[in-house]
């Protein structure tokens, strides 16, 4: 069964399942052939006809993940990846609750098109579910002279605007828009509540596992130098443009950050579309109007590939490395009796990478005056309350592949009540700006412990809070 909708381009026809209609690979950008590649996003052209709308678009350019993932973009796919795809569970409603997803992937990877991120268990609470692809790696965070930088949130924007125009035809309010993401994807939704460009937008947001890592434009101009060098061609937009991506992309990540382990690309500190960290940039009270529900997962590190052999760990120098207090390791070890060096590692970590910056950017945003709620996700799996793990509970999906890495196989018996409380949250935050426990202050500090049982509880790493606060290191450093 069919339901046609009429968009500013066209007529689009999705298809009805279980009573949701799901809209895919409907453009909201122009395709980036050659005359736009490496550019800021275009509007997408005007279309005769009602164009089938069942199937995704394609992946930005990318390489897998991991060895042995199977990719999800390849040369033959092209570039025509700025597309967006609706759930509803009634495209003749009116004024339903918005929520518009943000993929992570260190800025690298990423596709809407991923089974986890489906956005139809979601819709069937109550709201239109809207998720889009933006350009990652270096055709979406790459330094260019005379273009702008973070073309990767230029196309978020688009996505935005492009739901403010059209989700009315889908049954959804385009006055209640909430913006939801994990990791490099709720860094995403953090910086434009922030930015000016982005007002209006939306009026809700929900980060999920917020992660440390914002480039200077130095640093941006010297990796583009680096991969430039690499693939010899000139710094330029013109140099590189004229490669395909997959050249780009051949470049290992070592080679471009000088040896160091993680992504070379990342939000670029540009002084326009992203003055400063979410933390900083929101603690002058521009998102105030903006309501923000955001967490971290308990054992956050334990989702990251290793960064350090575990017989070799060397706490102090770790701790240095973020720019912590010279006596931070011996802070860690008091603070976490009876833990062993690995673990502390794994604690230290996570607070570095993730738990600080979320915690400082809700404090931040509290602090301006701005209502937010705070969580931390501590069911454990078979690898911990990994980073990434809260995505299966989100969108209702525990038999994805990336949903067994973290349930295993069959999942849990308390999967879905646990799923279904955080997903009616999360529906509830968007619908009227209340998720169902207390707010965050950051005196009183309420945290909703998502777990087996759920609980209100205080700030539940007090410890670490306070190792962090002695120094308010910047956890931006590269």
């Amino acid at each position: 069964m069919h339901d046609t909708v009429k968009t500013r381009q066209g007529l689009v026809r999705g298809r009805r399942h279980d009573g949701i209609v799901s809209f895919k690979g409907v453009p909201y950008a122009a395709a980036l052939h050659r005359a736009l590649r490496l550019l800021p996003p275009r509007p997408a052209a005007a279309w005769d006809g009602a164009r089938e709308a069942g199937a995704f678009g394609s992946a930005p350019p990318q390489r897998p993940p991991a060895p042995g993932v199977p990719p999800v973009w390849q040369p033959g796919d092209g570039l025509d990846c700025l597309t967006a795809n609706v759930w509803t569970p009634s495209p003749g409603a009116t004024r339903l609750p918005v929520m518009v997803w943000i993929y992570g992937g260190q800025w690298a990877y990423g596709a809407s098109s991923m089974p986890h991120y489906d956005g139809s268990v979601l819709a069937a609470h109550g709201v239109v579910v809207v998720t889009f692809d933006y350009r990652t790696g270096f055709e979406g965070f790459g330094h260019l002279p005379g273009i702008p930088d973070n073309r990767g949130l230029l196309d978020q924007l688009a996505a935005l605007a492009w739901v403010q125009d059209n989700i009315a035809a889908f049954g959804g309010d385009p006055g209640n828009v909430t913006v939801f993401g994990q990791s490099a994807g709720g860094a995403s939704a953090a910086l434009l509540a922030a930015a000016p460009a982005a007002a209006g937008l939306f009026r809700r947001c929900i980060v999920q596992s917020l992660p440390t890592g914002y480039l200077s434009a130095p640093d941006a101009r010297q990796i583009t130098e680096r991969l430039a060098a690499a693939v010899g061609a000139a710094p330029t937009r013109d140099g590189l443009a004229a490669l395909p991506p997959q050249t780009l992309l051949g470049v290992a990540d070592r080679q471009l950050t000088g040896g160091r382990p993680g992504s070379p690309f990342a939000p670029v500190i540009d002084g326009e579309l992203v003055t400063a960290p979410p933390w900083q940039a929101l603690a002058d009270g521009r998102a105030r109007t903006v309501d923000l529900l955001c967490g971290f997962t308990h054992d956050e590190y334990r989702g990251f590939p290793p960064a350090a052999d575990p017989a070799r760990i060397d706490l102090a120098a770790t701790a240095t490395h973020f720019g912590l207090a010279p006596d931070a390791a011996l802070a860690y070890r008091a603070a976490y009796p009876g833990s062993t060096t690995a673990e502390l590692f794994t604690t230290l970590m996570s607070d570095a990478l993730v738990r600080m910056p979320t915690t400082f950017t809700a404090e931040a945003h509290a602090r301006a005056g701005g209502r937010t709620w705070l969580y931390d996700f501590a069911w454990q799996g078979p690898i911990g309350a990994a980073h990434g793990i809260d995505i299966p509970f989100v969108f209702g999906l525990p038999g994805t592949r990336y949903a067994t890495r973290f349930l295993g196989t069959p999942p849990p018996d308390d999967f879905a009540a646990l799923s279904h409380r955080i997903r009616t949250a999360w529906t509830s935050f968007a619908a009227t700006g209340d998720p169902g426990w207390p707010s965050f202050d950051p005196h009183l500090r309420t945290t909703r412990l998502w777990a087996a049982t759920s609980t209100d509880t205080g700030y539940p790493v007090p410890e670490s809070h306070r190792i962090w606060s002695r120094t308010h290191p910047s956890p931006a450093g590269r």
